[in-house]
């Protein structure tokens, strides 16, 4: 962009901003840079460097003015693209189920979305707000509905905000794919529109909306406590925390409603909060973030804890010891470069303390909990190619298909006679008949339920992780994910690994690299083969001859390289926990060491 056109731009900008708070917010910024007031020009430049771009995920950006911010102006565009996708795809009577978070900016949204969509002419049926997003993915199968847009921005930090996009109804012919997030060529065809979209107070808007009935979300929770079939009251006592999201209310409903009434909220973090106060970054995998609610479940004598996301689409456990500490453990490396390694990991398995669960640990329990239902559809069980390959072995070993999938369940949840599908970040989704997504609070009731099944054999989460341990080896896992200044560096790097490549890892030779950017071949082992058929994707993948393997990919979403580290060991009389984790922890040290 010419210097000289950047004033000009955003002059441009403001004046057809129909939100008063943003145009003056923006008014005052062009003034500032044109005295040469420091950092003002930067500023600008930076929200002006280039639309807010739609892909796969929808929107999603720090909420302020200008065309790279979240905002009315960019939500109404946004909104008008869709609505025009929509029109020429479905037709007249094209139908969006519209929802919204509590964070900042996200009720305005919702309004300005509702008033372009009515004003394009397609019917618009509003949840009420501050709902949590898997009510959406229910609401646009339940309701049939042609499209699903969802104000959140999940677990990102406080600043941001986003526009998510299902598709279902008539904008798609598979029914795998109804009430899933969007992918190619949706999303091109829905920016593309949007670029051609008019200036935002240029839009027609109208007031034609319809509110979702009361009937809808008892629905919801009807379906959700029903995954609890044992009849009376459930013994066990959980600790909830809503994360200062807006699940908290949501799920405390589906739980009372299964029978789960000795249910223990922490308090201060119960209740919608945009700012997120108690938690540095408002993510239930952060390290701390589950604090609180380990000091209340301590105090209560609790037999499980239950974390969402801000949303309520993710969904993280911990459980009393043998186990090991509530801390999630972390990892600090730096390089020359300026770049540094964070990581998440469970504990060591020790006596006393509480646990947080991997996302690949939860997955597993969830996962052999669905395996061994027979009253639930579907007979595939499903991961992300970077989750544990432990989900593999327990379809095997119960007849059942497995697929592999690229990250992100607008992949996963398309797959063909899903059962149970996940992620290892913390995703899950437990009943792909009714929400075709990752959702919290259906995965929360999940998770009590086998919880209370397990007492009734005098068992618990560890024991069954351990019993899956001695059937099909110990599988534990680790993230890396390494920070970079410079974004170039990310793809240089990853060059540089696909020329020099990687020989040994932690002390084994490495006898399988697949680039997967290039096709798979079927003959390959070790489950390298469920990838046939994968779109290319910029990872890197690694087998050692000792069963270790790494996968390495830059992050769709930050300027980070994120590096997924297995270890599988096979066990004799006890399960293996102190060797797997030494073995993870040399491992995980190689690669930093490598990577900087």
């Amino acid at each position: 962009m010419n210097p000289g056109d950047l004033p000009t731009r955003a002059a441009d900008w403001a004046a057809h901003d129909p939100d008063p708070t943003t145009r003056a917010e923006l008014t005052a910024l062009i003034r500032a840079a044109g005295a040469g007031e420091p950092g003002a020009y930067d500023d600008l430049a930076d929200r002006f460097r280039g639309p807010l771009e739609f892909g796969t995920a929808g929107l999603r950006g720090a909420v302020g003015a200008g065309e790279t911010r979240m905002n009315v102006a960019v939500v109404s565009r946004a909104s008008a693209g869709l609505a025009r996708y929509l029109l020429d795809v479905v037709g007249p009577d094209a139908r969006v189920v519209l929802g919204c978070d509590a964070r900042r900016g996200s009720s305005e949204f919702a309004d300005a979305a509702a008033a372009v969509l009515a004003g394009a002419g397609v019917t618009v049926v509003a949840l009420p707000k501050r709902l949590p997003t898997p009510l959406v993915a229910y609401a646009v199968r339940a309701l049939d509905a042609d499209a699903g847009v969802m104000i959140t921005a999940s677990h990102n930090p406080a600043a941001d905000n986003g526009y998510k996009v299902y598709l279902g109804g008539r904008a798609v012919a598979d029914d795998n794919a109804r009430g899933v997030q969007i992918v190619a060529p949706a999303d091109t065809e829905i920016a593309a529109r949007i670029a051609a979209a008019p200036p935002a107070d240029e839009l027609p808007r109208g007031d034609a909306v319809t509110e979702v009935s009361d009937e809808l979300l008892a629905s919801y929770l009807d379906r959700v406590a029903g995954y609890r079939t044992t009849s009376g009251v459930s013994p066990i006592r959980v600790v909830l925390t809503a994360m200062h999201g807006v699940g908290g209310p949501t799920a405390l409903a589906a739980l009372h409603r299964a029978g789960i009434t000795d249910v223990h909220p922490v308090t201060t973090q119960q209740d919608p909060d945009p700012d997120f106060p108690t938690v540095p970054f408002p993510n239930p995998e952060e390290p701390g973030a589950l604090d609180a609610a380990i000091g209340l479940a301590e105090q209560v004598n609790a037999d499980v804890v239950i974390a969402l996301d801000p949303d309520a689409d993710r969904c993280a456990v911990a459980v009393p010891g043998p186990g090991g500490s509530a801390r999630l453990g972390g990892v600090d490396a730096g390089g020359a470069s300026g770049r540094g390694a964070e990581g998440k990991l469970g504990p060591p398995h020790v006596p006393g303390g509480w646990r947080v669960l991997t996302g690949d640990e939860t997955g597993a329990l969830l996962g052999i909990h669905a395996a061994t239902d027979s009253a639930r559809s579907g007979d595939t069980l499903a991961a992300s190619v970077v989750s544990s390959r432990l989900l593999g072995r327990i379809a095997a070993a119960h007849g059942l298909r497995h697929a592999v999938t690229l990250t992100g369940f607008k992949w996963i949840a398309r797959v063909p006679g899903l059962r149970f599908g996940y992620e290892e970040a913390i995703g899950y989704c437990t009943d792909p008949a009714a929400v075709r997504d990752k959702d919290g609070i259906g995965a929360a009731v999940r998770m009590v339920t086998l919880v209370e099944e397990l007492r009734s054999t005098g068992r618990g989460p560890l024991d069954l992780l351990d019993e899956l341990a001695c059937a099909h080896g110990l599988h534990v896992s680790q993230t890396l994910s390494f920070r970079f200044d410079d974004l170039d560096e990310i793809a240089t790097t990853m060059d540089r690994l696909r020329r020099n490549g990687i020989d040994e890892l932690a002390g084994s030779m490495v006898r399988v690299r697949h680039d997967l950017l290039e096709p798979v071949a079927a003959r390959e082992v070790d489950g390298i083969a469920a990838l046939a058929g994968l779109p290319p994707t910029d990872a890197l993948l690694y087998l050692t001859n000792d069963g270790d393997r790494l996968i390495v990919r830059p992050s769709g979403t930050e300027p980070k390289l994120k590096c997924y580290l297995e270890v599988v060991l096979s066990c004799g009389d006890e399960v293996p926990h102190a060797a797997a984790a030494a073995r993870l922890a040399a491992l995980g040290n190689e690669v930093r060491a490598l990577l900087n």
